[in-house]
C-alpha cells in the first residue's frame, strides 16, 4: 500500500493535470473551414444580389470568427463560425427561393 502523502500528491496531481487538459481548447478548424465553404457556395448561388443581407451577415460572422482565432478565443471563434455557416446557409436558401421564384 501506498503512503498516505504519496496517495494525496498522486490525487492532486491528476487533479492538475485534468484542470490543465480541460482548459486546452482546440482551434475551430473544422467550424472555419465549413463556414468558408457555405459562404462560398451561397455566393456562387447568387446571394449577393438574391441575398445579400444574409450573406454580408455570414461574412461578417466569418471575420469575428478570425479574429477571435487570432487571440486564442477558441470558445468565441467557434460560435461565430458557426453563426457564418448557419446566416450563409440561409443566404444560400434566400437565393434558391428567389430563383425559383423568377423561374415561375
Amino acid at each position: 500500500m501506498l503512503p498516505t502523502r504519496l496517495v494525496h500528491f498522486l490525487r492532486a496531481a491528476t487533479l492538475a493535470a485534468l484542470v490543465i487538459a480541460a482548459g486546452c481548447q482546440t482551434a475551430p478548424v473544422q467550424e472555419m473551414s465549413d463556414a468558408r465553404q457555405a459562404i462560398t457556395v451561397a455566393r456562387e448561388a447568387g446571394a449577393e444580389e438574391r441575398a445579400a443581407k444574409d450573406l454580408k451577415a455570414a461574412v461578417d460572422f466569418l471575420q469575428s470568427a478570425e479574429r477571435f482565432l487570432y487571440d486564442r478565443q477558441y470558445d468565441l471563434a467557434r460560435r461565430d463560425a458557426l453563426q457564418a455557416k448557419s446566416s450563409a446557409l440561409d443566404a444560400l436558401r434566400r437565393a434558391e427561393d428567389s430563383e425559383d421564384s423568377e423561374a415561375q
